[in-house]
């Protein structure tokens, strides 16, 4: 019988690390999936236009990153898939940024109110990225109603940092 070396072994719980890393940002992109299609049907929010944020990436490599507005810009060819594939890879993303400040800065025990938080910060990326990058504006200030997808935003956000926090304690169950 052949023993497993060390360096084996931290390949394998990194590799372990990793997959739980990309379970917890899919489930958590899936939850604020469910919330956007809940809150469009029957609150009547608004939906994000993942083939506009798609179009947006298309045109990074080519150089542009600013556009006024987006819809203006031409369209690329695939750009709804590039934009549900860019939104689910930043999930998984977010998840790995929060599953390592969790196991290097919390010592491994998140709790719902860190994880809320987490999600509360990575609010700052649409406002003051990707909706200056797709012509809205910081914050979404150029859109009609503004206000609304400024709380539709904190909505879905806090849904994705308590679906991390949720999510984490399925896999440790299921990996029980």
């Amino acid at each position: 019988m052949s023993q497993i070396s060390r360096e084996d072994r931290e390949c394998a719980l990194q590799m372990e690390v990793v997959i739980q890393a990309v379970i917890l940002g899919v489930m958590s992109t899936v939850a604020i999936d469910i919330w956007a299609s809940f809150s469009n049907r029957v609150l009547k929010f608004p939906r994000t236009n993942w083939g506009m944020v798609g179009r947006w990436v298309a045109h990074i490599p080519s150089g542009k990153f600013v556009h006024h507005p987006i819809s203006s810009s031409p369209a690329r060819k695939y750009e709804f898939i590039i934009g549900w594939a860019f939104h689910y890879v930043i999930g998984v993303i977010y998840a790995s940024i929060y599953f390592a400040l969790v196991v290097a800065a919390a010592s491994n025990s998140p709790t719902l109110l860190t994880a809320w938080f987490f999600g509360l910060v990575t609010t700052l990326s649409p406002w003051f990225i990707m909706q200056p990058a797709l012509g809205m504006g910081v914050c979404a200030v150029k859109v009609p109603k503004p206000n609304l997808v400024r709380i539709q935003n904190i909505i879905i956000h806090s849904i994705f940092g308590i679906s991390l926090y949720y999510s984490g304690i399925g896999i440790e169950i299921f990996l029980q």
